[in-house]
């Protein structure tokens, strides 16, 4: 084959998403190459929305985005078959790039076979090796060509252990968006906009919600009992919850002691009339530091989890992405036995009565905005893959 056919053939890539939030950044990632290059032809594994961009789904990402020991030996059939159909197609119609996003125990396994074949891989979206097994770069430097990373200082971790990494931006600065003001916002949902409203939020998963929702409508409770302010504390009901599992662990208790709404749609409308806001540690603290809303993060984990955990990550000052971008202590973060009613009240109240406290988190907000940098996270990722691709192209016709 000539270089003039080889030019003609159409560019496959195989690219990988193992939960909702990689199917959702895959599809965009596709979308964004395709827009610099309308030939490729994708497939891999993903779900609804990278079938929506068009990729060939060799097989369905919900049926192996499980957490947790228990599930994942419950569940790997699916993943051996999983494997077992990626690595037969990668054998039988090699794809010129690979594309791995986050996911890493099953993708770096996928990554081995990829540098068998002589398959370039771009991993978008690292796993927080910086923040557990730390041993890992070392194998993640072995797999990977090139490094797409969403948080600032994961391009300097990853490069002082040469590992080839580009800090892309962060996927929250394109779809972090605010439809209407706070004004509008109270009268859609009959609220007083001039009452404090308070976000309580804590989390999408079951666990998160048993551990601390009762705490923050305790600190809810006592916010109201404590200060002549009018309060309406704000609780969104995330698609993985469920109302009764709401009542069921505490919002039954309080329902009628405080004045509780919760909110459906418009989540970031939402956030963003909030005064200020507790939060379960996780990408939703990230969300309210672009929308400059003040917060108390916590967090709380079984204590064989947290003894684990302090072992693994001792060398980790913060747990807050906030913090962690920062690099310095910017929103206050309560954890484990710290994650009480007294406490969680008395941080709020800080942020709702005290100007400087408000007024000096809000600049740190605006400092971890800065360093996120600018949107168009895909599209910057779209680059980097497509410079490997073209790297790939010019060996070729170097070779023939």
């Amino acid at each position: 084959m000539n270089s003039e056919n080889l030019h003609a053939l159409p560019k496959k890539i195989m690219i990988i998403a193992g939960e909702a939030s990689g199917d959702l950044h895959g599809a965009r990632l596709v979308q964004a190459m395709r827009e610099q290059e309308p030939g490729l032809v994708f497939c891999g594994m993903g779900s609804r929305e990278m079938v929506a961009a068009g990729v060939e789904i060799l097989f369905d990402a919900g049926k192996i985005a499980v957490v947790g020991l228990l599930e994942v030996l419950t569940h790997f059939p699916d993943i051996f078959s999983a494997m077992k159909i990626l690595k037969r197609r990668m054998r039988e119609d090699r794809p010129d790039l690979l594309i791995l996003i986050d996911f890493p125990d099953f993708n770096l396994m996928l990554a081995k076979k990829a540098k068998k074949l002589g398959i370039p891989v771009f991993y978008y979206i690292s796993p927080q090796v910086w923040a557990w097994r730390t041993g890992r770069v070392k194998t993640i430097g072995q797999l990977i060509d090139t490094m797409g990373v969403i948080l600032p200082f994961e391009e300097s971790f990853y490069s002082s252990r040469g590992v080839t990494a580009h800090y892309v931006g962060h996927p929250l600065l394109d779809s972090v968006k605010v439809t209407t003001n706070r004004e509008t916002f109270c009268r859609t949902h009959a609220i007083d906009p001039e009452h404090k409203l308070v976000g309580l939020l804590p989390g999408s998963r079951r666990k998160e919600i048993s551990a601390l929702l009762p705490d923050l409508l305790a600190s809810a409770k006592r916010l109201v009992g404590k200060y002549e302010h009018e309060f309406v504390f704000l609780l969104p009901v995330a698609s993985t919850i469920t109302e009764e599992e709401l009542w069921n662990n505490g919002l039954g208790d309080y329902s009628e002691l405080i004045n509780i709404k919760l909110i459906r749609e418009d989540r970031y409308d939402m956030m963003a009339a909030c005064d200020a806001v507790v939060a379960a540690s996780g990408t939703v603290t990230l969300e309210l530091a672009i929308l400059g809303v003040p917060m108390v993060v916590v967090y709380r984990l079984s204590p064989q989890t947290y003894l684990l955990g302090r072992l693994l990550a001792k060398h980790m000052q913060f747990f807050s992405l906030v913090n962690l971008i920062a690099e310095r202590s910017i929103v206050t973060e309560l954890l484990q036995e710290e994650v009480n009613p007294g406490k969680i009240e008395a941080e709020l109240a800080r942020l709702l009565f005290d100007d400087n406290s408000r007024n000096e988190m809000q600049m740190g907000l605006d400092e971890v905005l800065s360093k996120l940098g600018q949107p168009g996270a895909s599209h910057q990722a779209a680059e980097l893959a497509l410079k490997l691709l073209d790297r790939k192209k010019e060996c070729l016709v170097k070779n023939r």
